[in-house]
């Protein structure tokens, strides 16, 4: 049987609380106070699933599957357990497409927004890796972001994505020691107690001669490194102009001209 604020179990300390909706998500009235249960993660595993094809790695429905496992496993929610808010109205997941051409998810808990994220189009095929001449590499599209959002101060959103652009740069699994990566990390790490925050203009200004390799953008290049900013975004969503946004319409332009 479902219930809406389990009883103590016996193995449970006096004071442990579960987690609760409030502690994972920016939400507010009845459904901050109710603890994550496993039913409502499997409810939005299943809506993810539906209309995304896929769970998202870092998404709602993820955050939702710890928060209650951790909640089972220390015996303050049951397997079978569903909030009630989660139950009457329920979990959802809707896209659709904004005025500029990009997809937008957004998915509910309860009525409430839980996520909004857009991502920009990928063209549908993928280019070589090869480098080419006339085509836009990694190392140009970072530097096309120092112009386009230059002036942003770096967060672990961009830090993440300008991670994924250096090692789809080069193959590594590992970034370089005194590569824009490094220096993105650095910057996200000090900026929130830094009166003179870095920037992405200061990190990626001349990237294609920071990076100790290059390669054409491609369709793959671009998806990866969308995710690694949604992912760390705490909005879920890219920056207007910035990593991401440049990685995918440079694979965009690699594509419509057949690089």
């Amino acid at each position: 049987m479902s219930q809406e604020q389990p009883r103590r179990r016996p193995d449970q300390s006096p004071g442990q609380e579960p987690l609760k909706y409030g502690d994972v998500f920016n939400v507010s009235g009845e459904l901050a106070s109710r603890p994550v249960a496993p039913r409502d993660a499997a409810t939005a595993q299943a809506a993810e699933n539906l209309v995304l094809g896929e769970t998202q790695r870092g998404g709602p429905a993820a955050v939702m599957q710890s928060a209650a496992t951790y909640n089972e496993r220390a015996r303050l929610v049951g397997h079978r357990d569903a909030t009630k808010v989660a139950r009457e109205e329920g979990v959802s997941v809707t896209e659709g497409i904004n005025p500029d051409g990009n997809r937008v998810v957004t998915e509910h808990v309860g009525g409430q927004v839980v996520a909004k994220y857009v991502e920009p189009p990928l063209p549908m095929g993928s280019p070589g890796g090869a480098l080419d001449r006339d085509a836009i590499t990694i190392g140009e599209a970072l530097e096309a972001t120092a112009l386009s959002a230059g002036d942003k101060p770096i967060d672990k959103s961009d830090a993440a994505a300008i991670q994924a652009a250096e090692m789809k740069a080069t193959g590594r699994t590992e970034i370089d020691p005194g590569g824009v990566a490094a220096m993105a990390q650095y910057a996200a790490s000090v900026n929130p107690r830094d009166v003179n925050k870095k920037k992405l203009g200061d990190v990626l200004e001349d990237a294609t001669q920071k990076l100790p390799a290059d390669k054409v953008v491609t369709r793959e290049d671009a998806k990866a490194v969308i995710g690694a900013e949604i992912r760390n975004s705490p909005t879920m969503s890219t920056t207007r102009g910035g990593v991401a946004e440049s990685l995918a319409a440079a694979a965009r332009l690699n594509q419509n001209t057949g690089k």
